[in-house]
């Protein structure tokens, strides 16, 4: 395929805007129609591009080589299978569908029409996954916090599938063990889904990762803590923030006077660096766009051929571990 994906975006709500942007900025890429049922928004996306609108997304099958989908999580599976089906790639926003059926569905129509499928988990295209791969450590134990103020947005599932399950991938990517035991709680606020969660999920390696998602916070929060044997990565996404705290090489509390160091006063420590048994690093954030990282690597396998970098096994694999966490919390509160 020498000539530039033709490209189209169902759903052009708060997310499929900006893909829609996004593509267009794309070198390889020729944006040709965004569809919605929402014919003024579909106007609106398709006159800042220069592009068609339709209302029925129906009418892109014939014009484009792959298409992001950003519907409702209910109708991801319907409208991806339309496309997959057809052998054109998608990309379908988080959560990959409503159930983990819906999604093994999707998988087997991708994989029996030899189209790609890419599952829209940002958080692989941000700077955090290459710091932690950098440090070289196995991560033993995650604190990860995402809380937003209500908005309104994606109330057709619950907080573990709108926004926790950004983070459920994350943990699969960064630890490469079997998932052990999930303890679970989760209660609606303003809605009949859940609003606001909590997951422990430890690992036959004995890794533990602590999840804590709400979308009734008074303020957006975006932390991620990962611990290991010898070093902490902290990253705070509101401010951009990120450290690595590590204990320094060659360091020895047996080779250490902690006597002498015990009886030095708080600016004397502070200056005896021959002994500083830590190293405090700051990590600079500022690079691509996460989103234009991730549709530029979506294009790249369709183009090539090759697997997405977050693929639809990557998807199940999240969807099966959110189904685990509602299962415990319904448990918990039955």
């Amino acid at each position: 395929m020498k000539d530039k994906i033709r490209l189209g975006v169902v759903g052009v709500g708060n997310f499929g805007r900006h893909h829609a942007r996004v593509y267009s900025e794309l070198e390889d890429v020729r944006l040709v129609g965004v569809a919605d049922s929402r014919v003024e928004r579909a106007d609106a996306v398709a006159r800042r591009h220069g592009v068609e609108a339709f209302t029925d997304y129906r009418l892109l099958f014939d014009r484009v080589d792959a298409v992001s989908v950003a519907v409702p999580a209910a109708a991801h599976a319907a409208v991806s299978c339309d496309f997959l089906s057809r052998g054109i790639s998608v990309l379908v926003e988080k959560p990959m569908a409503a159930t983990l059926a819906d999604a093994l569905r999707m998988q087997a129509v991708a994989r029996a029409a030899g189209a790609r499928l890419q599952v829209g988990h940002i958080m692989r295209f941000s700077p955090l996954v290459a710091a932690v791969r950098e440090m070289d450590v196995v991560p033993r134990l995650l604190d990860i916090h995402r809380m937003s103020p209500f908005a309104y947005r994606s109330l057709d599932v619950g907080v573990v599938l709108d926004m926790m399950i950004h983070d459920i991938d994350l943990v699969l990517c960064l630890v490469q063990s079997r998932v052990q035991e999930v303890q679970a709680a989760a209660f609606p606020v303003v809605g009949p889904n859940e609003d606001v969660a909590s997951a422990r999920v430890v690992f036959d390696d004995g890794c533990v990762a602590n999840l804590t998602a709400s979308r009734v916070a008074p303020a957006a929060v975006r932390t991620v803590r990962v611990f290991s044997a010898d070093a902490c990565l902290s990253v705070d996404f509101q401010t951009h923030a990120a450290h690595v705290f590590r204990k320094s090489h060659g360091f020895s509390l047996k080779a250490a006077d902690v006597e002498k160091m015990r009886a030095l006063s708080q600016d004397e420590f502070e200056k005896f660096a021959p002994a500083e048994p830590f190293t405090l690093r700051e990590i600079k954030l500022d690079e691509e766009e996460p989103l234009k990282a991730e549709l530029r690597s979506f294009v790249a396998s369709v183009r090539d051929g090759r697997t997405p970098v977050v693929s639809s096994e990557d998807g199940v694999r999240s969807m099966d571990l959110a189904e685990k966490i509602l299962n415990a919390a319904r448990k918990k509160s039955s």
